[in-house]
């Protein structure tokens, strides 16, 4: 992973070279463009990211902003996280079906999609998965999930 010491998306930016500024600030837009009420952008684990602040949602299994999403340029690649998409296996199925949709390739891990240029990247379907899901939706959905996962360590099954 690149790393960087950028503190604020601005800055972030402006330490890409030019043809990776341009993919990330694209893809940047269109998450900001979509996304809902409730979620802010900033700036996490050395990349942009945008999360459930933590004077809405506090309740975090490492004490940090819960995240929705986040963008980085890498090594050999740039990467877009989803953990909305990771997270819930409706929302999974249908960003895949309407990836495929698009004809592209889709070269994905559990909540990463990587690319090389934004061209890869159907922006219509980014802006749609993160317009998907509101701040309520997403913290209810990491409530059931962490429960479900306490419980499980709890009785040594997790």
């Amino acid at each position: 992973m690149v790393t960087t010491t950028a503190t604020t998306p601005e800055a972030y930016l402006a330490s890409l070279p030019d043809d990776r500024r341009d993919a990330i600030a694209l893809v940047r837009d269109t998450i900001n463009a979509h996304l809902p009420p409730g979620f802010v952008e900033g700036m996490s684990h050395g990349m942009l990211g945008w999360a459930v602040p933590l004077d809405r949602f506090d309740d975090t299994y490492n004490g940090e902003p819960l995240g929705l999403a986040a963008l980085a340029s890498q090594k050999g690649h740039m990467s877009l996280y989803l953990n909305n998409v990771y997270g819930d296996p409706d929302t999974e199925r249908w960003f895949r079906e309407r990836w495929a949709a698009t004809g592209r390739k889709l070269d994905m891990g559990k909540s990463c999609v990587r690319f090389r240029s934004v061209d890869d990247l159907p922006l219509d379907v980014i802006g749609e998965v993160i317009a998907r899901t509101d701040v309520d939706t997403y913290v209810e959905r990491y409530r059931e999930v962490r429960g479900s996962s306490a419980k499980s360590r709890r009785a040594g099954t997790g």
